[in-house]
């Protein structure tokens, strides 16, 4: 009797789902039918020309607005229409384009802020004495994001991206699993952005990071895959040598025949 054929391994659950997402505004529809899988670990950048829907699409999946159709799922679980402190809670954080920090608290603060209300729910400007743990926690964030240096400055007096470096710190206080960016390099210097697309990689070798850029030629060299809408829908995801070669990428987004 011959043995029993192997079984194949199961296919590892995707940390973040979509399926059929979309969105009306009014008559208006933004986005259309959008099933997309995003494996954990790595850089996911979703990318597209103006209007195709990315930031829709971004404001759909990190919990800001519900979606008039279709599911969000993370690790398999349903979160569909959850309020965002949900999506904090399950361990995903999110940095929009526009800087969202408190400009009167000091870097260390701010950080510290967030990592109190991730820990301490009902007691977030408690006297930060009362919670050593926490400021360590955060001057090992502002480490990881760059602004070791910069810990006593006013959030104010920083320069632009080092502001998104400070938000970005901020969404790391809560500890997430999944890190999503909109935009990150956004109104940045040439220098500046390199300093940020650096630290987006190094936050990528410990946590699975999906980002929202316009600049293609910015996100081939460190994502592992590439999700690339256009006009509202789904248009083509891949490797980035398969979005480079996919014909109607190369026709709608590089404005190029195949």
């Amino acid at each position: 009797m011959s043995a029993p054929a192997p079984r194949a391994a199961p296919e590892a659950l995707p940390i973040l789902a979509t399926e059929g997402l979309g969105k009306r505004f009014g008559h208006f529809r933004a986005l259309s039918g959008v099933t997309v899988a995003f494996p954990e670990g790595g850089i996911t950048a979703i990318i597209g020309p103006n209007g195709a829907g990315k930031s829709t699409f971004f404001n759909l999946i990190s919990g800001a607005v519900p979606p008039s159709e279709g599911r969000v799922l993370f690790r398999g679980q349903d979160i569909t229409g959850l309020a965002p402190h949900r999506f904090a809670r399950l361990g995903i954080a999110k940095s929009f384009q526009i800087t969202n920090v408190f400009p009167h608290l000091t870097v260390r603060e701010n950080v510290r802020v967030a990592a109190q209300a991730r820990r301490v729910r009902f007691a977030l400007f408690r006297d930060r004495a009362a919670f050593p743990e926490l400021i360590a926690r955060a001057e090992a964030l502002l480490g990881e994001v760059g602004l070791g240096a910069r810990m006593d400055r006013l959030a104010r007096e920083l320069a632009h991206g080092e502001q998104r470096a400070l938000e970005i710190a901020v969404a790391l206080a809560a500890e997430p699993a999944l890190l999503l960016l909109d935009e990150p390099t956004a109104g940045m210097s040439p220098e500046e952005t390199r300093d940020m697309m650096d630290l987006v990689q190094r936050l990528a070798e410990t946590r699975t990071l999906i980002l929202v850029e316009h600049k293609m030629k910015l996100v081939m060299g460190v994502s592992r895959r590439l999700v690339v809408l256009h006009q509202g829908e789904l248009l083509a995801e891949g490797s980035p040598d398969a979005i480079r070669a996919h014909p109607e990428v190369r026709r709608v987004y590089l404005g190029k025949s195949a």
